[in-house]
C-alpha cells in the first residue's frame, strides 16, 4: 500500500477527529500521474453537490508521457466514491460548527487509488505553538542522547 501524497499541513492546522477511506474517480492519465507521485493535497477540501461528495483543489499534474489528444485540467473536481450512509454522515459533520472535511493522504489499495479523508476541527494558534515547542524539546533530547 504505497502512499503517494500526505497532507502534512492538515495534520498541523487541524485536530483530526475521525477518518474515512474513499475511492476517487480519475482518468487514466491521472492515475498514472498519481502513481508517479505527481499529486498535491495542500489546500484541498471536500464539498457536497446533490447526493455526491467532491474533492476540490487536489492538484494532479499532467502525465508526462501522455499525448496531446486529451485536455488536462490539473485542479478539476474529483468525485469521491462513498456509500450513501457515509455521505450523509460526512454532510452532517460538515454542517456542525467548526468542523471541516479534508483529505489526509492518497494511496493505492490493490489497483485502486484511495483517499483518506478526515473530519477535522481547526486548532488555535497556541495549540500550534505548543506542538512546535514539544517537537523542539524532543529534538534536543535526541541530540543529547547521541
Amino acid at each position: 500500500m504505497p502512499v503517494y501524497a500526505i497532507n502534512r499541513r492538515a495534520r498541523f492546522d487541524y485536530e483530526i477527529l475521525d477518518t474515512i477511506e474513499a475511492g476517487v474517480v480519475l482518468t487514466g492519465g491521472e492515475v498514472k500521474a498519481v502513481r508517479n507521485g505527481s499529486v498535491r493535497l495542500a489546500g484541498s477540501f471536500v464539498t457536497f453537490h446533490g447526493n455526491d461528495a467532491f474533492l476540490l483543489n487536489m492538484h494532479i499534474a499532467k502525465y508526462k508521457k501522455a499525448g496531446p489528444s486529451l485536455p488536462h485540467d490539473p485542479d478539476r473536481s474529483k468525485k469521491l466514491l462513498l456509500k450513501k450512509k457515509q455521505i450523509d454522515y460526512l454532510r452532517g459533520k460538515s454542517q456542525e460548527e467548526g468542523l471541516t472535511i479534508v483529505p489526509l493522504s492518497v494511496y493505492t489499495r490493490g489497483s485502486r487509488v484511495k483517499v483518506e479523508i478526515g473530519i477535522a476541527r481547526g486548532k488555535k494558534k497556541y495549540d500550534k505553538r505548543e506542538k512546535i515547542k514539544r517537537r523542539d524539546i524532543a529534538r534536543d533530547i535526541a541530540r543529547e542522547k547521541k
